[in-house]
């Protein structure tokens, strides 16, 4: 989550319609990458590969290992397998109008989030694997997570150096090796509790709910190019492996993947610049023959300082223009119109002292057409406007004591201690009353106090 969390709770796809892909899926997943497996088979402790200790946030070594398919090192895990748990605190600024979950209360919810199950090796000496099935604490459903089956060939022509090869996964971006775009972006972790905005791109919404390959190249380690595609999952599929038919995307045929990156390297500092997208065609009405389609056009950065003493820094942005075409949502009474736009901007900086103490802050806005069909009142989740209007922030600081060199239990002991803070100035398309209930923007504010374990 994300690791993404693979449950019908954050599946929230479009269905007749309704743009329902929520901010969440790109911002508020919780998501995991760092394990065990990979450190012991590496050799090297998990701040080799991740910019704070352990986590999604990966270090030039760490992307040069998901790049080659998982197989650098020269060990074989013993057992090629890791937990995580994750949980928390939850407190929003005002109560919640009903409970977010059976069980739980409408706000000051203490939950056990999710518990994973990873294997994470290499297969063979080119072949590798990063595949998760997740406990959803809240759903109380077991579920596929995040897979990635990487097949990486390194070649030289001449004095040009070459990684080729192919991912099989199931989340659009789970492959990608950045941090600025959607199934690993900031925040890593946060409340499975706590509201989020209705509205938000497609491609951050497929997680689980699709299957696909794409195939890649690196050059010289500087330019990266990728391109494949998806095809979403039949009901009885998403039925057998927990994240359930109403979860499906009801994607037409295949949908188009690419991705292209350049970077730099400026001895401690790395920059890059990329860009990347997805052309979705949906049926979510089978009487209805006209489709709804989803392009996403994503743009983002990335700058790290990877300097061998004590300090850390890493930014993130990216920038997602979605033009829709909603033939099939107009003609079911969906939307106002046929023609409509959504766009996401989200940027992150993060500060880090001995891979120990960090602190980051990140800003976030979704903006788009008016559409009173789409974004209809409701309590909480409406819009009293038709407005996919959402902003904030999010500050967040952490204590990690180990996946350094010589952290206690290394490499198997890895803990996260955390409090983010989510601060909302605008939501659905609201400060005051977005939701034509009388609820306030800021009212969703969420503290989140946060344990987070992978052993």
């Amino acid at each position: 989550m994300g690791s993404t969390l693979a449950s019908a709770r954050e599946h929230r796809i479009r269905q007749g319609g309704l743009a329902t892909s929520a901010l969440g899926a790109l911002l508020f997943a919780g998501n995991a990458l760092a394990v065990p497996s990979f450190a012991q088979q590496t050799g090297h402790p998990c701040e080799q590969c991740h910019t704070v200790a352990y986590g999604p946030a990966l270090t030039d070594y760490g992307r040069e290992f998901k790049l080659n398919g998982y197989v650098y090192g020269e060990n074989s895990p013993l057992v090629p397998v890791a937990l995580m748990v994750q949980g928390g605190y939850s407190r929003t600024k005002a109560d919640q109008p009903e409970v977010p979950a059976p069980t739980y209360k409408v706000n000051d919810n203490l939950s056990l989030d999710q518990v994973s199950l990873f294997i994470a090796s290499r297969i063979t000496s080119h072949l590798g694997v990063f595949a998760q099935v997740t406990y959803d604490g809240i759903g109380h459903v077991t579920t596929w997570d995040n897979l990635d089956l990487r097949y990486a060939r390194p070649l030289n022509i001449g004095s040009t150096a070459i990684v080729a090869g192919v991912s099989v996964n199931n989340n659009p971006t789970v492959q990608d090796l950045w941090n600025s775009t959607p199934a690993w972006g900031f925040p890593y972790i946060s409340s499975a509790l706590a509201p989020s905005p209705t509205a938000g791109p497609f491609i951050g919404g497929l997680a689980q709910t699709v299957l696909g390959a794409t195939a890649f190249v690196s050059v010289n380690s500087r330019y990266y190019l990728e391109a494949g595609g998806y095809r979403g999952l039949s009901h009885k599929w998403l039925d057998k492996i927990g994240i359930g038919a109403d979860s499906s995307p009801n994607l037409s045929g295949v949908s188009p993947y690419w991705r292209a990156a350049v970077r730099f390297n400026r001895d401690v500092n790395f920059y890059s610049i990329g860009l990347f997208g997805l052309d979705s065609r949906v049926q979510p009405d089978a009487t209805i023959p006209e489709k709804d389609r989803y392009t996403d056009f994503g743009f983002d950065a990335t700058y790290q300082y990877e300097g061998k003493g004590a300090h850390v820094v890493a930014a993130n942005a990216s920038f997602i223009h979605e033009r829709q075409m909603l033939a099939a949502s107009f003609a079911g009474g969906g939307s106002d119109g046929i023609s409509n736009d959504l766009q996401a901007f989200n940027v992150d900086l993060t500060y880090g002292y001995q891979r120990t103490w960090i602190a980051t802050v990140a800003v976030f806005a979704i903006s788009g057409s008016h559409n009173a069909a789409l974004y209809s009142p409701g309590a909480l989740s409406g819009s009293a406007n038709g407005s996919p209007g959402s902003g904030g922030y999010v500050l967040q600081a952490e204590y990690i004591p180990f996946g350094k060199l010589n952290s206690f239990g290394a490499p198997w002991l890895n803990v996260r201690l955390g409090l983010q803070y989510t601060a909302y100035t605008k939501f659905n398309g609201g400060t005051s009353n977005y939701d034509g209930f009388g609820r306030s923007a800021s009212d969703n504010n969420t503290l989140f106090a946060f344990f987070w374990v992978i052993i």
